[in-house]
Order: structure tokens, then sequence, then C-alpha cells
């Protein structure tokens, strides 16, 4: 065991409850979303042309974000379970670990969006006539992903201490200066000159290192100064090595998703316009129960890793049985009030009649795919915690391209059931997922993973 830890939020204290550590981060996921699509319409109130330039850099930057993932999950995880178990000094190693390494991926990330956006946006066919926008953003994006990679880092520290609060008000800071920053320098408002896509971009780094700034000296304040190089003399390759074996899996699996969902998209595109439009409004109203279970499942896995840290299984069983229960009622509620609403709340957007019909349909096969998911997010991210890694990892891979994607396409195509057929196969993606993630918990195999000993 370490010393006595520095901080009284480092204190192996009784947990929170999982619900009261959830709502900080369900709006700052709805922050993200919601600033996102603010991004888009206020550039396209300058140029139209704009939201396509932006909309093809964020395919790229959003799939790159999920390098910065690798460490970040696992970081949180470890941090957690070494706080339960009141190690001192690999809380404060894998502080300045995680750190550096993110600090590195940002700095190589940033390097190659600059120097090979040219040959992505061409593989991707971005239209000439957005290209060089694209390029000049992603550009300037890349220039900043440092400071990204470096916050959501600190996110993550905060977030194993159970300190949702503090980079849940920061998040609002970074968003609001975001968005005060795209009115200025978009349309060039006080005489400044008109900047466009760039302008969007500038707005988005100088906000990001607003947030770093802040973030990094709240950490200070909180913790200490517990972030040193002398932690890094001799290196503590025993730790990077446990962040790499967390966070890799974990982050393949993200990126095997992603990759899952271009594919069920490219399916997609084969049908009419409005089914087309049909899906990314289902999306999009899908996005608000997502959001909250992804957000319980956030907060449970910390509060599991510390428990497990501190060998409380028993608590550990009873708190993730507890959650999933709520998670399930919220999100079954949430889908069964977007289903029975969903002609009228879709007409605020749109009036055709052929997606409103569609899209009906796809409300109804909503509802079981999102009761599957909501176990899917709270039992992975658990398991995960208590050091089962491989198995939701591999479960998660093989039923979505297995399921979702070959299912969809057999359905949604020979089968003729278009979107409907996709849906039924994502649908049965999640609660095939469902079953096996919950007969491993009830296998409690989990019980016998030690992270802190790998």
């Amino acid at each position: 065991m370490g010393k006595k830890l520095h901080a009284s939020a480092q204190r192996p204290r009784r947990s929170r409850g999982i619900l009261s550590l959830t709502w900080p981060i369900f709006i700052e996921l709805l922050l993200q979303m919601l600033v996102g699509n603010a991004d888009q319409i206020m550039v396209g109130w300058y140029d139209p042309n704009g939201v396509g330039a932006i909309g093809n850099a964020n395919q790229i930057t959003n799939l790159l974000l999920l390098v910065f993932s690798v460490i970040c999950t696992a970081s949180m995880i470890l941090i957690a379970q070494y706080i339960g178990a009141e190690d001192t000094k690999r809380v404060n190693e894998t502080y300045t670990v995680s750190l550096v390494v993110n600090g590195i991926f940002g700095l190589a990330i940033g390097g190659l969006l600059m120097a090979l956006c040219g040959p992505i946006f061409h593989l991707m066919k971005v239209p000439e006539e957005i290209f060089a926008d694209t390029c000049l953003y992603i550009r300037i994006i890349g220039g900043g992903m440092v400071f990204q990679s470096i916050y959501l880092t600190f996110t993550a520290f905060f977030r194993s201490s159970q300190m949702m609060k503090e980079t849940m008000l920061i998040s609002v800071l970074i968003n609001l200066m975001n968005i005060g920053g795209n009115a200025l320098l978009i349309n060039g408002a006080f005489g400044l000159p008109a900047l466009g896509v760039a302008g969007a971009a500038v707005s988005s780094d100088v906000s990001r290192i607003f947030g770093v700034v802040v973030i990094a000296i709240l950490f200070r304040r909180r913790f200490g100064p517990v972030i040193r190089l002398s932690h890094l003399r001799p290196f503590p390759v025993d730790q990077l090595r446990r962040l790499l074996r967390i966070g890799l899996p974990t982050g393949g699996e993200s990126i095997s998703y992603n990759l899952s969902q271009i594919c069920i998209q490219s399916i997609c595109n084969n049908f009419a316009l409005f089914v087309i439009n049909t899906r990314v409004y289902a999306n999009m109203f899908a996005m608000l129960t997502y959001m909250f279970a992804s957000a319980v499942a956030q907060a449970t896995q910390v509060v599991v890793a510390r428990l497990m840290g501190a060998e409380q299984i028993e608590e550990v069983d009873r708190r993730v049985k507890r959650t999933l229960l709520a998670s399930l009622a919220i999100s079954t509620l949430v889908s069964v009030v977007l289903y029975l609403f969903s002609t009228p709340l879709l007409r605020l957007f749109t009036s055709d009649q052929a997606v409103l019909e569609l899209f009906h349909t796809i409300m109804l096969i909503e509802i079981p795919l999102e009761i599957g998911r909501a176990v899917n997010i709270v039992m992975c991210r658990s398991l995960q915690a208590c050091g089962d890694i491989r198995f939701p990892i591999a479960i998660c891979v093989f039923s979505a391209w297995l399921t979702a994607v070959g299912g969809g396409l057999l359905l949604s195509m020979p089968m003729g059931l278009g979107l409907a057929g996709l849906w039924i196969a994502m649908a049965c993606d999640e609660c095939l997922r469902a079953v096996l993630f919950l007969w491993r918990w009830r296998s409690r195999a989990w019980c016998r993973k030690r992270l802190l000993s790998m």
C-alpha cells in the first residue's frame, strides 16, 4: 500500500450513489451533442457549403478521438481501483503516465491530420467545392488536438474520484465560449474579419486551450502537486502495460462499432432519399435515450472500479443490479414516450409524409433496441471496471458485425424490409448481447479478475 492519499477527494470514502453521479455526465454529453450541431448550423448561416466541410472533417476527427479514449478509460478504471485500495503511489504514477502518453498521442494525431488531410479527403471523395474548406478546418483542429487529448485525460482523473460536477461546469464554460467565438469569428462581428469555417475551427481550438488551463488549475487545487516528472524516473513500464491492456481492447471495440455503423449507413444509402433522412431523424431521437444509458454506465464504471479496489464484491453486485433496473426503467419509459409522440415531434422538423410513416414504425422497433442497449452499456462497462476485459469486447465485436451488419443486410435488401430490417437487426444485436452479458454477470467470473495484480 502507498502512503495516505494527498487530497480528501482521493480518500476511499463510501461511494456516492450512481444515479447522483449520472446527471452531470448526462448534461455534459447533451451539451456536446447540442453544441456540435450548433457549430454546423452557425456556419451554415454564413456558408451552406461549410456544413458539408465540417461534417466530412468530423467523421475523421471523431474516429481519431477514440485513440484518446484508450488511455482515458483505462486510467479512470485503474485510478478508481487504486483509490479503493488506498495505493497513493500508484494513483500518482497513473496520473503522470496517462497525461504524458495522451499528450504524445495528441501531438502525433494533430501532426497526421495537418500533413495527410489531402490524401484522406481524396479517398473519402469529398466534393471539390468544399475540399479546400474541409482541409483548412481539419488542419486548424489538428493544431489544437493535443489540448483536446489533455483535457479529456484530466476529465478522466476527476471522474475517477467521483467529481463529475466539476467537469460538467467546465464543459458548460467551454461550450459557451465556443458558441461566442463562433458568433464573433464566423460572420465577423464588431469589425472582425469573417472567417467562416476557419472561424469555427479557431473558436474550437481557443475554447479547448481555455478548458485545459481551467481544468489543470482546478486539478492542482483539488489534488495538489501529484503530477511530477519524477514519477517517470525510472519509467513505470508496468503502469503503462496495465493501461494498454485495458485501453486497447476497449478502444478497439469502439472503433469496430463505429465502422459497423458506417457499413450500416452504406447499406441505407442504397435506398430512397426519404429512407436515408428517416435514419438521420431516428438516430437523433434515439440519442436522447442512448445518452442517458451512457451516462449511467460511465458513473457505474467509476463506482464499481473503486469498490473492486476495496474488494467489496457483494456491494459491487448489489450496486450494479440496482442501477441496471433503474437504467432499464428510464430507457424503456423514454423510448415508449418517443414512440407515442413520434409523429408530432417529427413534424417539428419535416412534413414529408413518407418520412413520418416510416419514422413511426422505426420508433416502435426502437423500444426493444433501447431496452437491450440499456443492459449492454451498463453491463459492459461494469465488467470492464471489474477487470473482465476480453469477454465483453469479443461479444460486442462479434455480435455487431454478424447480427447488426450481416442481419441488417439480409433483412433490409433480400427480404425487402428496408430500413425496418436494419433496425430489427440492430435490435436483435442489442438483445443478444444483453442476454450474454447478464449470463456472464450471473456466472460471477468477474469476481476472480484482479486488475491491480496484472
